[in-house]
């Protein structure tokens, strides 16, 4: 699987330059204009529909554009669901570091205290897990597991096939020396949660994250369920898992409306699983990343901890994103992207003016190979910035 599939992926390349802008995102005054722009986005880049949520104080932003499904052409709605892919991994680390609290794990604990047969796994701590500076290998970008997807899509993968997948390939580099975005960290660390709260991942979110928040629209699915709850957004896919990238001819064709992306609503989730399966809608995602961010799921000082994890990707590029323990840095803006077959998203929190930002897109990369709602948030905080 290219980097385009579940991976923060388009982070680098789509934000750096926006937010390089001192003082953007003041509250955008002309939100008909924002719409029209949003209304181009989708035509030009192909992209079925959005959903848009901005949010500063007590003033909100939440629109909905285009369709939600193609074949019906039903417009799409505000409140509908969305998979959200990546931003899932927030998740993950925020219940892992309630356990570090509860002292029933420890960040320099050694990954060979939980898993055999780990590459280095004796030199593996759980925050070079969550860091991704771990070492270990991805399983999403196999050939051989992306053909998987694409010739099996109602598969149901267990966490243990996942990870033996990541683990059987060669270490990449000294733990903590360097940055590889691995999904098979956070399937690892979802793994953990299971045996030390004694309960299915999906318990643990929704009582540990999802019920002290009141996200009542947002779930972790079983592994046999690949299924949204009602109402949803049907979510597209150009090209395949195993070959997404389309030929010149073909991008013409898809921006023309003469080529259609594949319907993937239902392809079963359960490969993303702690690094990427959850479900959520605008709203709910603006409430989480408020409290991812701002603090409210984790005691002062792990979230104070948290936030001061934040380390460039780039080491030779300041500007570039960060990353730290299960949180993103894009610019000022704090939180994640999230991106799998049909469906990408992004939310984001600027704790210093307090805006957020949340794009759900129902489409995972555009003709041209850039992810949907990156694209879409990218201009829009642009737009908002305030003239020079």
């Amino acid at each position: 699987m290219r980097r385009s599939r579940v991976q923060v992926g388009g982070i680098l390349a789509l934000f750096i330059a926006t937010f390089v802008t001192p003082g953007y995102c003041q509250w955008p005054a002309n939100q008909a204009a924002l719409a029209d722009q949003v209304e181009q986005l989708l035509s030009e880049h192909a992209i079925p529909g959005a959903v848009v949520l901005m949010r500063q104080g007590d003033q909100q932003w939440l629109a909905a554009f285009g369709v939600a499904d193609l074949k019906t052409m039903q417009p799409m709605k505000a409140d509908m669901a969305f998979r959200i892919g990546s931003n899932t991994k927030t998740m993950t680390g925020t219940v892992i570091l309630q356990l570090v609290q509860e002292g029933k794990l420890k960040l320099d604990d050694k990954v060979s205290k939980f898993f055999d047969d780990v590459p280095q796994g004796d030199e593996v701590t759980i925050a070079d897990l969550l860091e991704m500076r771990s070492g270990i290998n991805t399983y999403s970008e196999l050939k051989s597991f992306n053909r998987t997807l694409d010739e099996h899509p109602e598969k149901a993968f267990t966490p243990q096939e996942l990870i033996q997948m990541g683990i059987e390939q060669p270490a990449m580099f000294k733990p903590g020396t360097e940055y590889f975005y691995s999904n098979t960290n956070y399937v690892m660390l979802g793994v953990l949660i299971e045996r030390l709260t004694g309960m299915k991942l999906e318990e643990a979110y929704a009582k540990r994250i999802f019920q002290p928040l009141k996200l009542t629209r947002t779930s972790l699915p079983a592994e046999d369920d690949n299924q949204l709850p009602q109402p949803l957004a049907h979510g597209y896919l150009f090209g395949t898992n195993e070959n997404p990238d389309l030929t010149k001819d073909q991008q013409k064709e898809a921006l023309r409306g003469k080529l259609l992306p594949t319907d993937v609503t239902n392809a079963n989730p359960s490969w993303a699983w702690a690094a990427g399966g959850a479900i959520s809608t605008a709203t709910d995602l603006a409430d989480y990343v408020e409290a991812l961010v701002g603090g409210g799921l984790l005691d002062d000082k792990m979230q104070a901890k948290r936030l001061e994890s934040i380390r460039t990707n780039d080491p030779n590029d300041p500007q570039s994103a960060g990353y730290g323990l299960g949180i993103a840095k894009l610019g000022p803006m704090l939180g994640h992207d999230g991106s799998l077959p049909g469906y990408q998203s992004f939310m984001g929190h600027d704790p210093k003016t307090g805006l957020t930002l949340i794009v759900l897109a129902n489409l995972q990369a555009t003709p041209a190979g850039e992810q949907a709602a990156n694209v879409i948030a990218r201009e829009l905080l642009q737009a908002a910035a305030p003239a020079e």
